[in-house]
């Protein structure tokens, strides 16, 4: 709520929504708060006010990225199917979200970190990057343990290689989609890496 407990007069999503869609086509440090008054129709007053700052900004766009097209890679943790099968899920299911025309083309959280050295400025945008980052090669794992629980993998399979085999492809996604290599050619790339996903 704004001062005196008066409703924004803004739509919060929509804001979010636009700014979402400047920092995953440019990343945080290439997109100016000029471009983000311009995206989102609000004054610096404004977007101060209901965000605090533009690293403040950013952290709420992630979350709106998460629960939007970022959601693509929740199915690694449905319980209902197979290890497999919700690995495939995974990537086949990102590479379609990272592929669609109607937005920026790879993943945000692949794309909008910073590169700054620790120490600088931003420390709090690359850290939730890494963050997310980190949530998401933990739920791979947690997968990568299940199919070896199931019988999927062998019961001694290198879990940590087999994590950073599966992260690894899903993060060069982005790089691969921004160099114009086609969707196609990725899920055949992601059906070949799936042949590793075996009991020998």
């Amino acid at each position: 709520m704004s001062p005196a407990g008066r409703p924004r007069a803004f739509d919060v999503k929509a804001v979010l929504e636009a700014a979402m869609l400047l920092f995953w086509e440019q990343g945080y440090e290439a997109t100016s708060l000029a471009q983000l008054r311009t995206a989102t129709g609000l004054s610096s007053a404004s977007l101060y006010g209901a965000f605090g700052s533009k690293e403040g900004l950013f952290k709420q766009v992630v979350e709106h990225y998460l629960q939007g097209p970022g959601g693509a890679i929740d199915v690694i943790e449905d319980e209902t199917i197979g290890p497999r099968e919700a690995v495939a899920g995974l990537l086949h299911g990102s590479i379609d979200m990272q592929a669609d025309s109607s937005h920026p083309t790879g993943c945000l959280i692949a794309l909008s970190g910073t590169t700054r050295v620790p120490g600088e400025e931003q420390a709090g945008v690359r850290e939730t990057v890494q963050a997310r980052r980190a949530t998401d090669r933990a739920r791979i794992r947690a997968c990568v343990e299940r199919g070896v629980a199931a019988g999927e993998l062998d019961a001694d399979a290198d879990v940590d290689g087999v994590t950073t085999m599966v992260h690894g492809f899903l993060l060069g996604l982005s790089t691969q989609l921004r160099d114009g290599v086609p969707a196609a050619t990725l899920h055949a790339a992601a059906d070949m890496l799936l042949t590793n996903w075996r009991h020998s």
